[in-house]
């Protein structure tokens, strides 16, 4: 058994990677990070770490073209702000729409292109870290399990029926995530998940916000910190 895990560099996508390895070691398991065009290189710097220091190989590739048309927040072409409060707040206005930082399908476009590189690469399994709490209120709507049952029926179809789709955390808290991390050992202190490029993470934008509730939660010292 061979898996292709999607790595972004954050904690979700690094507790896959960390997963994968301790199932299937490290000589069965392969990286693929993908650059969307996002405002800043520090979460690809820190797929790249991780995957270094779990010594797996890792593959990159631009997929930024596609989203040209985008005005998603995260994008470096966008002149939309980076909101700087929760998801919650967020998702008070945005009347059942996914908030400003969900990039236009995203999932399906990073899923889609690794089903095809699983397949040339020799891996049945891809692994993503999605789950529930980015899912919840439709924030991002490709982190949900609907998505991801649908995603796995594909590529599962068009594939052949020889590459499966692996979303361990889909029904699992942001707490709950990190709590299995940190029993696995997994470096979070190379991991990158503010969305914001600055030395030190901003502490404020939602991704940070979940972030630390997700340590405190487990009574743990985020090493990134």
């Amino acid at each position: 058994m061979k898996a292709l895990v999607l790595l972004s560099g954050g904690i979700d996508s690094t507790t896959c990677l960390g997963m994968a390895v301790s199932l299937y070691g490290r000589e069965e398991v392969c990286a693929l990070s993908l650059s969307y065009g996002q405002k800043h290189t520090k979460e690809l710097e820190a797929a790249e770490k991780t995957a270094e220091y779990y010594q797996v190989e890792w593959l990159s590739m631009d997929v930024s073209n596609i989203f040209t048309y985008s005005t998603c927040s995260l994008l470096k072409h966008s002149q939309e702000e980076i909101p700087h409060e929760s998801y919650a707040e967020q998702l008070k206005k945005q009347e059942g729409t996914p908030v400003s930082t969900y990039v236009p399908f995203r999932n399906g476009l990073f899923l889609s292109a690794a089903a095809s590189i699983a397949l040339s690469k020799g891996c049945s399994l891809i692994y993503y870290g999605a789950h529930s709490d980015d899912a919840a209120g439709n924030a991002y709507p490709d982190c949900s399990s609907e998505f991801h049952q649908a995603m796995n029926q594909a590529i599962y179809t068009g594939s052949g029926k020889q590459v499966m789709l692996e979303a361990p955390f889909v029904s699992w808290t942001k707490a709950e995530v990190v709590k299995k991390g940190l029993e696995l050992g997994v470096p979070y202190a190379l991991t990158w998940s503010c969305y914001e490029g600055g030395e030190k993470p901003c502490g404020s934008c939602a991704t940070c916000i979940d972030r630390a509730a997700a340590f405190k939660k487990n009574n743990a010292e985020d090493p990134a910190l």
